[in-house]
């Protein structure tokens, strides 16, 4: 990296201007047959190697369509294989999806790789689509990780599932204010004002009922709390306009609703064309966890866990906490095919769930949060490890042993990372997940305690012996 800036480039390099070609020796040349684009939001800059291999050549294309398949052309002409990228903005999805289509090998750069490499040119677009070419044609550039094509299109419709639930939820917090202005206390009623007693009682009262009596008799049989109980909080003073927002709040939530069962359907649809040969038509091995099944059924996900194991061929809610939305998010961001993390310390950085702590000086420093795909995932499966706080599981007592000893916010993080390693090796390696019970744990961790207890005693030559 050094040999790329100051005066010591000059002695090895030797450049000549020749309209848009130009002579260039310098590093040596590990792939010759790469090209770089600098992108923009109306033309894209591309360098790649003279068709006599002579050279390096300029060229600028247009950001339409027309002209991103007419820079795929240029691009074969000139016997390219794989081209490397910015990642700027959004402007660089329609040429990289052009251009895979094309069957050229894409390389997606942090900005920061090129940021950080000395001994570029005065900065315009002509001079860094080159000097993206020469750093990717001397093996200087690492792509970044994005599944394959299939894979994308999920995802997108994952999130954008996702950002309808929030909004569902965002409904949801708009009912509970109108109630809560009228004094009728519905969330203390029930536990969940979404669940099913909660729905009801919303429902008759946008329908035109006040009664407390009435309204607690719609209340489900699984509900803990009797009829008097929950007709005690549902008293208002039924005020004309909370009324009518909570109406059309009601409303805007039955079509989220809706719209997200459309996609729900599309996800299996997708799903179902992305199965595996040896899976299709293959059952889902059942859930171990009694109690996880029937949730997963009163939820009505059997049928999406169904697709998700075929699509994947591993059942990952076998792993405790893992449920079936996890799942989806897992597979939708980075698809079944985990390769290219070769290892699970890998996998877990890529998934924003390693421990980070920046140093300077021997003083930390600030944290920079960062905003990636990847934080779909660790937010998911944070979540999850959030549920094992009571689990009586190996994972839950794990949860427990690190809450104790260091706090929970760390507890959920250590948790989740955890999680992470158990799908790595579910998916790359088909490790199934065996919970040993939380007994088992705790006698394990104790076992280990005594021995590092002994080792320690012997050290300062001391021997530990039992209590009679």
């Amino acid at each position: 990296m050094a040999d790329l800036g100051g005066r010591a480039r000059k002695g090895w390099e030797k450049m000549q201007d020749q309209g848009q070609v130009r002579q260039v020796e310098g590093l040596p040349v590990v792939r010759p047959n790469v090209a770089g684009i600098d992108l923009g939001s109306e033309r894209h800059w591309v360098c790649a190697r003279t068709k006599d291999g002579g050279g390096r050549e300029i060229a600028d294309f247009g950001a339409t369509t027309p002209e991103l398949l007419r820079m795929g052309r240029w691009l074969k002409d000139r016997n390219v294989e794989s081209v490397a990228m910015e990642s700027t903005g959004i402007y660089w999805i329609a040429p990289h999806e052009v251009l895979e289509a094309e069957g050229f090998e894409i390389l997606l750069v942090d900005t920061r790789q090129l940021a950080r490499v000395p001994g570029r040119d005065k900065k315009t677009d002509r001079t860094d689509c080159e000097w993206i070419q020469r750093l990717h044609s001397c093996g200087l550039l690492k792509g970044s990780f994005r599944p394959r094509e299939d894979v994308c299109m999920l995802r997108t419709l994952v999130r954008d599932k996702g950002n309808l639930v929030a909004e569902s939820g965002d409904w949801v917090r708009r009912m509970q204010k109108s109630l809560d202005q009228m004094n009728v206390r519905v969330h203390r009623a029930v536990s969940d004002v979404d669940g099913v007693t909660g729905m009801a009682i919303l429902r008759a009262i946008a329908k035109g009922e006040r009664d407390p009596r009435q309204l607690a008799k719609l209340r489900d049989r699984r509900c803990r709390r009797t009829e008097e109980e929950i007709a005690e909080q549902l008293s208002g003073h039924w005020r004309e306009d909370h009324l009518f927002s909570l109406r059309q709040s009601l409303q805007m939530y039955d079509a989220t609703q809706q719209r997200i069962a459309d996609y729900d359907r599309e996800i299996q649809r997708k799903l179902a064309e992305m199965a595996r040969d040896e899976n299709r038509g293959r059952p889902a091995p059942p859930v171990k966890n009694p109690q996880k099944a029937k949730a997963i059924k009163r939820r009505g996900e059997e049928q999406m866990r169904e697709v998700l194991y075929r699509m994947s061929g591993v059942d990952l809610t076998s792993i405790d906490a893992i449920g079936v939305e996890t799942v989806q998010i897992v597979l939708s961001e980075y698809g079944p095919d985990l390769s290219r993390f070769p290892t699970e310390k890998e996998f877990v950085s890529h998934a924003t769930l390693a421990p980070r702590r920046p140093m300077s000086g021997g003083k930390p420093l600030r944290k920079k949060r960062r905003h990636t795909a990847s934080t779909r995932v660790a937010a998911a499966l944070r979540m999850a490890a959030l549920s094992l706080r009571n689990s009586a599981t190996a994972l839950g007592a794990y949860y427990r042993k690190i809450a104790r000893r260091i706090g929970g916010d760390i507890a959920v993080f250590a948790t989740a990372r955890k999680l992470a390693t158990l799908i790595y090796r579910l998916l790359r390696w088909g490790q199934p997940y065996v919970d040993e019970g939380a007994d088992r744990f705790e006698m394990r961790y104790r076992e280990n305690q005594i021995k590092s207890l002994q080792v320690k005693a012997k050290q300062l030559g001391y021997e530990l012996a039992q209590k009679a």
